[in-house]
């Protein structure tokens, strides 16, 4: 497929009084595409997240990556050195999964009230935190695929405390594919064993993808930790899933 030319733009999504910064990028041609959300790591809306954004505009969707930070830190973006970890992680470790879950579904609805939008079916793609908070919004109604990379404490936490968020996997409305490094330090793969068994006892549509050799962050190619092997695969399995599944 030839790369669409795009256009791309700063909004806000209002979700009641708080307004969350998000960065748009679209094909830059008349048509009605898929939506998709992009969910950030710890690092914030940063030039990853924004070029991730960029990539599924070129392939044919209205890609968005909603600033979930916006109760924290509104405007935060940062690089990958372990000071930049340690304030991302802080200002995760404040986050809420309900209030998450209502941030996303105000993208959702943001969305679909752009004319380029397709009607019948949202994905999303996050990695690092934003993977688990893919699986945590999996749950709701129009999210039809899912695309979730390394989201570490799925089988154990859930943002805010509570129930750890494998326990909602039987909410799960869509299709789930999840992408895993087997050396993660973060997930151990009896973690990873988990969520598929969690998956197929609860009849959820979904595959789960482990790369020999990879590590946390192996699809972002600023980190140490890229793997382009990996993220080749990954991607193309991603393009996959969403052109399956999206209208």
């Amino acid at each position: 497929m030839v790369e669409l030319a795009i256009s791309t733009n700063k909004v806000q999504v209002q979700n009641g009084n708080l307004n969350i910064d998000a960065y748009v990028a679209m094909p830059d041609q008349p048509g009605n595409f898929p939506g998709v959300i992009v969910i950030q790591e710890i690092f914030g809306v940063n030039s990853h997240i924004r070029d991730i954004t960029e990539r599924l505009a070129k392939e044919g969707y209205v890609a968005i990556a909603p600033a979930i930070y916006q109760r924290q830190a509104p405007g935060f973006e940062t690089g990958y050195t372990e000071k930049d970890l340690e304030v991302g992680r802080k200002y995760k470790n404040q986050t809420k999964a309900e209030e998450l879950i209502s941030d996303i579904q105000a993208t959702i609805n943001y969305l679909y009230s752009l004319p380029k939008v397709k009607p019948g079916g949202i994905g999303t793609i996050g990695f690092c935190f934003g993977g688990h908070v893919t699986y945590l919004v999996a749950t709701l109604e129009d999210i039809k695929a899912t695309a979730s990379f390394y989201g570490a404490g799925i089988a154990n936490s859930c943002p805010g405390g509570g129930e750890p968020t494998i326990t909602r996997t039987k909410d799960i409305k869509g299709t789930l594919y999840g992408f895993f490094g087997t050396e993660d330090p973060l997930i151990p793969n009896e973690q990873v064993d988990e969520i598929e068994a969690e998956l197929k006892k609860q009849t959820i549509p979904h595959q789960i993808f482990r790369y020999d050799g990879a590590t946390h962050g192996f699809i972002c190619d600023q980190r140490n930790s890229y793997n382009p092997q990996a993220a080749q695969d990954a991607w193309t399995k991603v393009l996959n899933l969403f052109g399956q599944i999206l209208p």
